[in-house]
């Protein structure tokens, strides 16, 4: 089987001096490698393709024969890494906590391991018969939360 360290030391070495940055990967007991890398702006299908070259010329297929699929993070996947929370800062996330509870609002801030999302809620204010929206910062713990992830818009 193929060693995942051993990938994710290729991929790092690729990564160099690049501006994208490592999410995920996943080595299966039948040999099926998937990185997923990312990058700010996006990730272009010809540098997973020459991410994926370089993998293939750095792994000996004669030694073990495998499944290699590079390709990015997916937009409406949750965030693995710090970076990602960090890229989306000031776009509108979902965050799962382990409890259920599902917040949607703004990223404000991260700093690892935590990280503050802007959110609208109704609350009755002070002299106030009706409740109002007002917006409130909840911090959140990236080890308590099932999830996090950019909610889609379209327009």
């Amino acid at each position: 089987m193929i060693n995942k360290e051993t990938v994710r030391t290729l991929v790092n070495e690729w990564l160099k001096e690049k501006e994208y940055f490592l999410v995920d990967v996943e080595v299966t007991p039948d040999d099926r490698i998937v990185v997923e890398i990312d990058h700010k702006d996006g990730v272009w299908i010809e540098d997973c393709a020459q991410l994926s070259r370089f993998l293939e010329e750095n792994l000996n297929r004669d030694e073990e024969d495998y499944e290699l699929e590079v390709g990015s993070a997916g937009l409406g996947q949750p965030f693995k890494v710090v970076q990602q929370y960090i890229n989306c800062i000031g776009e509108e996330v979902e965050v799962l906590r382990k409890d259920g509870k599902k917040h949607t609002g703004i990223l404000k801030s991260v700093d690892e391991p935590k990280f503050v999302v802007t959110v609208k809620e109704k609350k009755r204010l002070e002299g106030q018969k009706r409740p109002q929206m007002v917006e409130t910062d909840i911090e959140f713990d990236m080890n308590e939360v099932k999830h996090t992830k950019y909610v889609l818009k379209f327009k």
